[in-house]
């Protein structure tokens, strides 16, 4: 029988209204769920109380699960909170030590670890990236310079080899693998989001110019993590167990079309759209999970795969954001990450994430986009609300993690409400030490 254009539309009508429903019947039942009151561990300083306090009620009317915010403002840690379950199956409640994967805001992790191959002099982010890697020059890469790689340029964000845990576990092969990758067009003309290959390509590249020659997550260890103290692995010993693990609460479908823009629900669902490529498959983000131990260990995916603390972030962050000398930062290091972005030759519109971004040196800057900060700061968020950044002008180390995946792009509501309790503070803070 044939239907009608009439009748197709109402039945679609129908069809959309009544998951509409279902989806708002879920909300209300998991706002009941997450209303009673969750303890909140740690501490605030002085004048920060505001930052408790949306902390708190993020648990109440934006349906936190587990998570912890840390702050450094002037060096000193201002902000130390967390609470929540650690997993939700189970109730095991968050600890003051436990870690969770933060997926994209690895990324400032990992381009921490190039600047300071900067500041010792062994990098020139406008060098050519074959200059450190000669085989890197195949197949229409020799012009690349290490600027446009770190700022998602150079048009590699997918594979088209096969690239799976064994290939990646095996740094020579992966090496191989990238050198022979041919760019999707004319390095330079276009913005992509390298969401995954971006860390392969910058640990290889380390690799090279490192005396010792370190893998990526080898380095962050021995000369950041170590020096600083820091709960947070870029490569996840076996060492670490289980119990100090977040387990993610994934988002729902129905929170995934409702959240996204039309533009990404429809990329995400095309395996050969650049999203797609980019994030999903070969090797794709869940490459950094593991049914039996939670995350995978002993893997590097820099540019997704970090697991830590957001006190230790905050820490990292803090540190460039205060002149870097416990890390032997030199000025002209913080002066090419403070430094504006510079956009393709289509501008900063990216392929991947159908939007403006600005990204630079391996890290994001703030942007209409995605705002966090004051003009100079830089960072990176992860999916599903993670975030840590560091803001020169204000001193301030900042950042937000997570175990329930949030859907919001340009900025987790959990997060960007702690952001602006945390800025009313400081501003607060700076007229009380100037007056």
């Amino acid at each position: 029988m044939k239907v009608s254009p009439l009748t197709k539309m109402v039945i679609g009508l129908t069809a959309a209204g009544a998951a509409y429903v279902w989806v708002q019947k879920k909300r209300n039942e998991a706002s009941v769920e997450v209303a009673r009151p969750v303890e909140i561990h740690g501490f605030v300083s002085s004048g920060y109380e505001a930052v408790r306090e949306a902390f708190a009620d993020n648990f109440v009317r934006r349906r936190e699960l587990g998570a912890a915010c840390c702050v450094y403002h002037k060096g000193e840690k201002v902000v130390d909170l967390w609470g929540g379950v650690r997993n939700a199956a189970t109730g095991e409640p968050w600890e003051e030590d436990t870690m969770v994967i933060v997926h994209s805001t690895t990324k400032g992790l990992a381009a921490m670890t190039l600047a300071l191959a900067h500041s010792r002099g062994w990098l020139d982010y406008d060098a050519p990236v074959c200059k450190y890697w000669p085989e890197f020059a195949q197949n229409g890469k020799e012009k690349i310079t290490v600027r446009q790689l770190l700022a998602h340029q150079a048009g590699l964000f997918a594979f088209d080899e096969k690239v799976d845990r064994n290939v990646v576990a095996d740094l020579d092969q992966l090496a191989a693998v990238m050198a022979r990758q041919k760019p999707e067009w004319e390095p330079g003309t276009r913005q992509a989001y390298h969401a995954i290959t971006l860390g392969f390509y910058e640990s290889e590249l380390l690799r090279r110019i490192d005396p010792k020659h370190r893998s990526l997550g080898q380095f962050f260890q021995d000369e950041i993590a170590s020096p600083l103290n820091l709960d947070f692995y870029i490569r996840l010993p076996e060492s670490i167990p289980d119990a100090r693990l977040a387990k993610l609460k994934n988002a729902s479908l129905f929170e995934m079309l409702l959240g996204f823009p039309i533009r990404l629900t429809l990329a995400l669902w095309n395996p050969n759209s650049n999203f797609y490529r980019s994030l999903i498959k070969n090797p794709g983000a869940a490459i950094s999970v593991d049914e039996q131990h939670i995350y995978a260990r002993n893997l590097e995916v820099p540019s997704g795969g970090g697991v830590g603390t957001a006190r230790a972030i905050a820490h990292a962050y803090s540190v460039f954001a205060t002149g870097g000398k416990e890390l032997g930062l030199r000025p002209e290091t913080l002066r090419e990450l403070t430094a504006p972005a510079t956009p393709s030759t289509h501008g900063f519109y990216d392929e991947c994430i159908k939007g403006e971004a600005e990204f630079s040196l391996g890290f994001m800057k703030t942007c209409a986009g995605f705002s966090f900060g004051n003009p100079g700061s830089f960072g990176a968020p992860g999916a599903g609300g993670s975030i840590g950044f560091a803001d020169p002008q204000a001193q301030i180390g900042y950042a937000y993690v997570t175990n329930r995946m949030g859907v919001m792009m340009g900025g987790d509501p959990r997060d960007v409400a702690l952001r602006d309790a945390l800025y009313s503070a400081t501003s607060a803070a700076n007229l009380v030490s100037k007056g």
